[in-house]
This record gives structure tokens, C-alpha cells and sequence, in this order.
């Protein structure tokens, strides 16, 4: 064999290296979609999937503790409580999802005896709910259901092999069973387990016969084993709530809560407490079966995140196949779901705009969901205009490239959006952001007697009027904001869109329109309050008040700045107490505060769940509730005790009036806004309508996966320019150096022969 020289090999590696370089551009210029995030999906035409993304890693995936937006994503398609919100119909209406038709409940009086439908609240000592349950609703395939031969359960009793699974997807066996009403009976049984605390425990305690009292004997039953194991243990060891066995919920009774039979559930709540309804369309009263219960309970999961925080086990059109929740998460169709009709009325304009061109069909048109975690927004908007991503929101650092203003205010799509037939979604969220006063305060609050009562409401009247949130908007949230007038948002019974409606504290009305008060009205009411020119009189100094808010990074000083300039406006000198979510809470729940900064949206659609956060019984400080600015107005309060149990009616709204009318006089809050949100949604999608207030949306929406296949083509073409780019690289540089080289190699072979032929020739 031959051996190269130096020079041959350097030439030759330089000829490949070159050569290698113009195919792989060549492969990278004609190899289409070369930018697919999902490059083992291929052609996906074939299978219906609905690609989106997450930001922020869901905690809580078990319907006892999961309360967060993010966590509702992936809950609504997986769990099914008895109840949801019709898809279409607005104002929002519940309906039944596995009963079989909305209960009616009965009324009974102190004695037991049954009272009228229309009984005044003060007569109803119980309300009663029996609630009738579909047949043959399965939960999906899941190895705490599966069985031997011989009826018996394969892996409830795993010992140490237990650590040597990961997912619930590894068993070999997977089983079935149908739902029962017992299963809703356990899951409100773990509501008041003492080994986590559910969000709203506290609240159905109040309502739910014996809940409390089952709290308490759970909570002793595992003092007691605890005890006990400790003694086993020695004093040298430590034992908590991780040691505790399987607790069977089923030996425990619940006295307010039983399956009459297998598809009968009844539940009895103390009073008059029509929002209960309510509160069984949500996640917390979905079913959870003993067996997935004593399944994960084994010692052992925990370390491998097996358990339902993490593999949620229900009887909804989808189940978690897929769970990384630092990269991706997967729901694929449950092949144990019965179907479900796609409804067939709507909302005015719904048939207009397609959303009941499916009505009658089976549900769900989707087979697969693919959440890709994106924790930056600019990523996450480029993959969708590339179609990788289904649908989007709008962050501020893309509000312009996808929106226009046109000269009447309204919003509409840019041409470039519109010419890859993207359509905007609007809607107003049922929410409100307010800046609340801390009622305890001695100089924002309600003071020691009427005259610091007054001095106090005029000093936040005034404070009210220079806080500009039509400026907020515009400058903070893309004018996505509808500055608020009262407790209650848009879209919620006892919202008055009217000239009545108006906060007159704060607006003039011009030509029927709310326009906000002059700072001169602002500042002669500073003067009324003791404070004139906003000084005051006890320092001579311009007034100083703090506020209480979260954050405090680098992003929020434009917002902190704004503050301060509105109050300004008044010479009040603001402090900013900017700290962390957790010790923000704290100081609010005991009364460290004198303004802070806040938001509520909706639980469910009734006005009680809006005028609660003012109710003085349920003071934070005081008594550990939601009313964190610790209002107290007895004319309220007793206005509240009569509304929150009244059907809607004109009475009932002439209430709410009246209640608006006291919180805009005394200014508890700065009513700010109700955001509006904006959704992005390509072509390809349909079925899609805003749904704030559930969230299992999934089965409802469709994907024309050939339609998205084509737009990808389309928007993703290959880059052809390497080819000829790389030609001239070789022609301009290689070819002179490798023809360099070539000549070197002859000049060599030529002095190698005539040196062969020299020494031939002397022999």
C-alpha cells in the first residue's frame, strides 16, 4: 500500500472538508420545514394534534388541591365534575356533563319538613341535591384498575417494586371500570383530608353537612397513628405524615354526602346556598376512585412523582400520556371516553361564524394535544407565525406587529396577519383589578369615629380621581383594559353598562359617557380631608402613604414610576413596598398595609362571588377571608345577607345597585379595570370561542391538520442561497489553493521518477 504524504493528505482533507460543506447546505436547502421544533412528528395528517404551549409548570394536577390557571389546562380535559358551562351559550349556563339533568333541590326547615321552592333563606335550614348519574361512563385505562383472572387487583399491593417504576404507562396491564356515584363521595371526602389542605376546604365546611366534623376525625385518626408510630420508632427517630399507611376513605362517613345507589349521589348543604351548583361544575368535585387513591399511596411512587399531582386518572375525552413538565406535556385521546354531542344552539352570531357547523357531531375532533413549555414569549410568537404553534396570545413586545388601531379605537389585525388568515379573538375576562385601602389603617381607613370617617372618604375620593387607569391602559396594557366603575366586571348579573351605572364619584358624564373629574375637584376634596395642597398639617410636609405590591425587578420600575406620578398629582408622597407573592400575602392577611394592589376573577358567573371581597364577616385580618381591604359597612353587609342567596331578578339588581352606590361613595377600592384579552388563532382551528370560566375546550375545537400542513410548506420554504454561495467559496478560495496543491503534486511526482530513473540507471 502507498503511503500519502503530508501534503496529500492536507490536500485531499481540504477537497472532502469542502466537498462535505456544499452537501450539507445542499441537504439543509432542500430538505423542507429544516425549522420544525417537532422533527419526529413528520407529516401529522394523519392524526389530529393541536399543538400549544405552557410557560410555568403546573404544581397541582389532583382535583382536591389544583385551584391555578395554568393547572386548568391540562385538568378540564381530563377530570369531569357533574356539571359544565354550555361551550356557546352567553351568559354562561351550566348543564349537565355526567348527570343527567340539572337537580332542583329541595328545601327543608329546621324540623326536616319541606319547604316551597321560593322559601325565604331564613326559613331553609337545608338545601338537598340529588343528582342523577349517566351509565357507562369508564375511566381511562390506568394500572390501579387492572385485574387477574380471578377478580383480583394486580397492583395495589406492589411492596419494594414499587421503586421501580416511573410512570403509570409502564404497567403491563391496564384497566377499567365504570364510574360510580361512591367515587364522587370519596373525592369530597378528600377535601377535608389532614394530609394536604385543599384551597377550598374552608369555604365548603361552611356549607357541606359533616365536612367539618369528618375533618376532625381525620384529622385525630392520624394524630393517633402517628403516635404510635413514633413509640415503634424510639425517641431517636422522626416520624411525619409521609410514614402514614393508605388511609381508606371509604371506613370514614361523610354525613351530608351518600350514594343513595351506583348512579344516585345526594348532598346536603346547610342553608340556602343556590352558587353550590356551581362549585360541582369545577375540577375539586370531580371523582376520584378508591383504587387510584390506594394505588398511589404506595411507598415508593412519591419518589418518582407518581402520584395524581403528576398522572391525574379521570372520564374526560383526554388523558396524560406525556408529562415533563419542564419540556412537554401530552394529552391524548382517552380511548375509554363515551363521546359527547357538540351542541347545536349557541350565543347570537355563533352560526354566523361556523361555531355550529359541527352541532349533533361526536366529540372529540382532536386526538392528540402537544404543550411545549416556552418560558419566553419571543420564541414562543416566532414558532407561530411559522405555524408550529396553533394559536397565541399577545405579549406587549408583539402587540404592534399583530394590531392595529383604527381611528374609532378599535382593534383589528395587521395585513400581515391577516394575509396568513389569522383571526383575533376579543373578550373580557370576568375579572377586576382594584388598588384597595386597608380599612384598619388610622389614615386610609375607617378611623375611630365619624369624623375620621368622613376626613378619610374624602382623602380616597380624591385619590380616586387622579389615578388615571384610562392612562394605565393605554401605557401598560395596549389599551386592553376597560377602566372599572364597580365591584362587579362585565358579563356578571348586576353590571350596568348604563349612564346609571357610572361611578359619579369619579366621572362626569359628557355626552353620555363617563369622563373623569378635573384634579382641581380632586384637590379641594384633599383640602376637605385636612390636607390642603396635599400637606399635612401634622408634618408640613406633603402627605406620605405607602402601597403594598409584588415584584420590584427591573420590568416593574415603569410601573412603580407611574404610581407615584398619579399620586403626585395630589403632592402625595408614595411609597412603593415592592417584595415577593408570599410575604405580599402575609402582610395583607395581617393588616400590615395601608394600600395594596390586587385582582379577582370569577369562580363562577353570580354577583355574590364579586361582592364577598367586601363583606365584612369576612375580613382577611380578622377572620382569615377574602375581604383583604377589612371593609366593614353594616348597611352592605346587611344588603349582601339578602342578595347572596336571591335567584336573579330586577329585585335582586335593585339590591346590587344599591350596594355599588355605598362601595363608590366610600371607596373601600380604586375600581382599576378588567382586562381584555386578546387570542390569536390560525385558520387551520376551529370550534374556538373564549370560555372564561372552564376550560375543556379541547373536545370542542378541530384542526385541519392538511390545511396547516400546506401553510407550513408555505412559510417555511428552503434556502437556496448556500448552494451558489458556496460555489463561489470554492471557486474564489479552495479552487486556486487545491489547483496550488495539485501542481505541488506533480511537480513532487516528477522529481520522485526522474530520482527512480537515476537510480536504475546506475545499477
Amino acid at each position: 500500500m502507498a503511503v500519502l504524504s503530508t501534503s496529500s493528505r492536507l490536500g485531499r482533507c481540504l477537497l472532502n472538508g469542502t466537498l462535505g460543506l456544499l452537501a450539507s447546505a445542499l441537504l439543509l436547502a432542500c430538505t423542507q420545514g429544516g425549522n420544525n421544533p417537532y422533527p419526529t412528528s413528520g407529516n401529522d395528517s394523519n392524526v389530529s394534534t393541536l399543538y400549544s404551549a405552557f410557560s410555568s409548570r403546573p404544581k397541582h394536577l389532583d382535583p382536591a388541591l389544583s385551584y391555578a390557571s395554568d393547572e386548568a389546562e391540562f385538568t378540564y380535559q381530563i377530570y369531569e365534575p357533574l356539571f359544565q358551562y354550555h361551550y356557546l351559550k352567553r351568559p354562561y349556563t351550566l348543564e349537565p356533563l355526567v348527570a343527567t339533568e340539572m337537580p332542583v333541590p329541595q328545601y327543608l326547615d329546621k324540623s326536616g319538613h319541606v319547604l316551597p321552592e321560593a322559601a325565604p333563606a331564613a326559613q331553609v335550614a337545608t338545601s338537598v341535591y340529588t343528582i342523577h348519574l349517566k351509565k357507562g361512563v369508564m375511566y381511562q385505562p390506568h394500572p390501579a384498575f387492572a385485574k387477574d383472572a380471578q377478580g383480583h387487583s394486580l397492583y395495589l399491593n406492589l411492596g419494594a417494586s414499587a421503586a421501580n417504576y416511573d410512570s403509570p404507562l409502564q404497567f403491563k396491564v391496564q384497566g377499567t371500570r365504570e364510574l360510580t356515584a361512591d367515587d364522587y363521595v370519596y373525592e369530597i371526602k378528600r377535601l377535608a383530608s389532614s394530609r394536604f389542605v385543599s384551597p377550598i376546604f374552608g369555604h365548603m365546611s361552611e356549607y357541606i353537612v359533616g365536612l367539618s366534623d369528618l375533618a376532625k376525625a381525620l384529622q385525630a385518626h392520624d394524630k393517633a397513628q402517628l403516635q404510635a408510630l413514633q413509640s415503634k420508632a424510639g425517641a431517636g427517630l422522626t416520624v411525619g405524615t409521609d410514614d402514614l399507611p393508605w388511609l381508606d376513605l371509604r371506613q370514614f362517613d361523610l354525613s351530608g354526602v351518600k350514594a343513595l345507589d351506583p348512579y344516585t349521589l345526594q348532598i346536603r348543604v346547610h342553608g340556602k346556598y343556590p352558587q353550590f351548583l356551581y362549585w360541582l361544575s369545577m375540577p375539586f368535585f370531580a371523582p376520584v376512585p378508591w383504587e387510584v387513591d390506594a394505588f398511589y399511596s404506595q411507598k415508593g411512587f412519591e419518589k418518582h412523582n407518581l402520584n395524581l399531582d403528576w398522572w391525574p386518572v379521570g372520564t374526560g375525552a383526554y388523558m396524560l400520556t406525556e408529562n415533563n413538565p419542564n419540556s412537554r406535556m401530552v394529552l391524548s385521546r382517552n380511548p375509554n371516553f363515551r363521546g359527547e354531542p357538540y351542541p347545536s344552539e349557541g350565543a347570537p352570531g355563533d352560526r354566523e361564524q361556523g361555531l355550529l357547523a359541527d352541532a349533533g357531531k361526536t366529540m372529540p375532533f382532536i386526538d392528540r394535544a402537544v404543550f411545549t413549555r416556552e418560558q419566553e414569549s419571543i420564541p414562543y410568537w416566532n414558532k407561530f407565525l411559522q405555524g408550529y404553534y396553533d394559536s397565541s396570545g399577545l405579549s406587549s413586545d408583539t402587540f404592534d406587529q399583530a394590531i392595529k388601531s383604527s381611528a374609532n379605537g378599535d382593534s383589528t389585525l395587521t395585513p400581515e396577519m391577516q394575509e396568513k388568515g389569522i383571526r383575533l379573538e376579543k373578550s373580557l375576562a370576568p375579572s377586576i383589578y382594584y388598588l384597595g385601602f386597608n380599612w384598619l389603617d388610622p389614615v386610609v381607613g375607617q378611623g375611630k369615629n365619624a369624623q375620621d370617617a368622613q376626613r378619610a372618604r374624602k382623602l380616597r375620593q380624591a385619590i380616586s380621581i387622579a389615578m388615571d387607569w384610562e392612562e394605565y391602559s393605554q401605557i401598560f396594557t395596549n389599551g386592553r383594559a376597560l377602566p372599572a366603575q364597580g365591584p362587579i366586571p362585565p358579563g356578571i348579573f348586576g353590571y350596568d353598562p348604563s349612564e346609571k351605572g357610572i361611578n359619579h364619584v369619579v366621572y362626569d358624564v359628557v355626552n353620555g359617557k363617563p369622563v373623569r373629574k378635573p384634579i382641581a375637584q380632586a384637590m379641594a376634596l384633599m383640602a376637605q380631608a385636612g390636607y390642603p395642597n396635599g400637606i399635612d398639617p401634622a408634618t408640613k410636609r406633603p402627605l406620605q402613604l405607602a402601597l403594598d405590591t409584588t415584584g420590584g425587578g427591573p420590568g416593574d420600575k415603569a410601573r412603580f414610576d407611574w404610581y407615584r406620578k398619579q399620586f403626585a398629582k395630589l403632592n402625595i408622597d408614595l411609597e412603593i413596598r415592592a417584595t415577593d407573592w408570599n410575604r405580599f400575602q402575609d402582610k395583607v392577611k395581617k393588616g400590615n398595609t395601608q394600600m395594596f394592589f390586587l385582582g379577582w376573577n370569577a369562580d363562577y358567573p353570580d354577583p355574590e362571588n364579586f361582592l364577598f371581597l367586601l363583606y365584612g364577616p369576612n375580613s382577611r385580618t380578622k377572620a382569615g377571608g377574602e375581604n383583604a381591604s377589612n371593609y366593614a359597612n353594616p348597611q352592605f353587609d346587611a344588603l349582601f345577607e339578602q342578595v347572596k342567596t336571591m335567584p336573579n331578578s330586577p329585585e335582586r339588581a335593585a339590591l346590587i345597585e344599591k350596594m355599588t352606590a355605598l362601595v363608590q361613595e366610600d371607596v373601600p377600592w380604586l375600581f382599576a379595570f378588567t382586562p381584555q384579552n386578546f387570542g390569536l388563532i390560525h385558520q387551520w382551528m376551529g370550534n374556538v370561542k373564549p370560555n372564561a370560566l372552564a376550560r375543556n375546550n379541547l373536545k370542542y375545537e378541530r384542526v385541519d391538520t392538511a390545511l396547516r400542513e400546506k401553510d407550513r410548506l408555505a412559510w417555511n420554504q428552503p434556502h437556496w442561497w448556500p448552494i451558489p454561495v458556496g460555489g463561489l467559496i470554492f471557486v474564489v478560495l479552495v479552487l486556486p489553493a487545491w489547483l496550488a496543491w495539485r501542481k505541488r503534486e506533480q511537480a513532487t511526482g516528477l522529481r520522485t521518477d526522474l530520482a527512480e530513473h537515476s537510480k536504475g540507471g546506475g545499477q
